[in-house]
């Protein structure tokens, strides 16, 4: 499977899923990868992981033919171009506030002549040099998904100057920042939750943006993909493991 084929299917209209991963166990994303989820977020925003175990996840995912992204700490330059670097298929930048974040975010992620990332051909996303350098800056800028998350007041503000931003690949919607920033702190099925999520979308998706959110239930799984949500960001590896592991508890106890 090419890692990359996700830009691909999100173009032509597909909907693709995958949870975030929290945990530094390659192993962990070999089962992910042969269950059939089309991509993981390897998360360095929430949990302990350093872009140095990011990079071994990543080194699994393309092993089992799962799409890499990595959602970065923060909206950083050096962030993103350290992600990219690991060989990751794509980089999810969290709380972008403005027109001008999403721009130098962008930015960041792309190659000249559409941005100004730093370069550097001898990481293990340009097999350390094995591939030409124009063929890999040409790929790079081909292929790298760019995903920027609006979550807060100022993004919700802004999403019309956002939306304008050239080369914006997945408007992710965080669903529970979101809920915060609308002082309904964790109801992600509130009505007014839903319906700024619901409004943003259909603009997205008006200027040719495909949409992500998160989800951890089968309805609010369903209900975005109803709303035209078409990455579909569902559970995370540590609640994967922690609730099938309490069900199996309860079996037990019932016993």
């Amino acid at each position: 499977m090419d890692i990359y084929n996700i830009k691909k299917k999100l173009k032509q209209g597909e909907y693709v899923a995958g949870p975030f991963v929290r945990m530094a166990e390659q192993a962990i994303i070999e089962m992910i990868g042969y269950a059939g989820f089309d991509f993981i977020i390897i998360d360095l925003e929430h949990g302990p992981l350093e872009v140095y175990q990011a990079e071994n996840l990543v080194r699994t995912a393309r092993m089992v033919g799962i799409s890499p992204i990595i959602r970065v700490r923060e909206n950083s330059e050096t962030m993103i171009l350290r992600a990219l670097d690991t060989g990751a298929a794509g980089v999810q930048i969290p709380q972008i506030n403005s027109e001008e974040m999403a721009a130098g975010s962008v930015k960041a992620s792309y190659f000249h002549p559409k941005g100004n990332r730093g370069v550097c051909r001898f990481t293990h996303n340009a097999e350390y040099s094995n591939i030409p350098r124009d063929q890999y800056f040409k790929m790079a800028n081909e292929n790298t998904l760019v995903v920027l998350q609006v979550e807060g007041k100022g993004g919700v503000e802004n999403i019309d100057a956002i939306l304008d931003t050239p080369d914006i690949d997945v408007l992710f919607l965080g669903p529970y920042d979101l809920s915060q920033a609308l002082n309904l702190t964790g109801q992600v099925s509130h009505p007014e939750v839903l319906k700024t999520i619901e409004t943003i979308t259909k603009k997205a998706r008006n200027k040719g943006i495909a949409v992500g959110s998160f989800a951890d239930t089968p309805e609010n799984i369903k209900r975005q993909k109803d709303m035209g949500i078409q990455y579909l960001s569902t559970y995370i590896d540590t609640g994967i493991f922690y609730e099938s592991s309490r069900k199996l508890v309860e079996e037990i106890k019932a016993l």
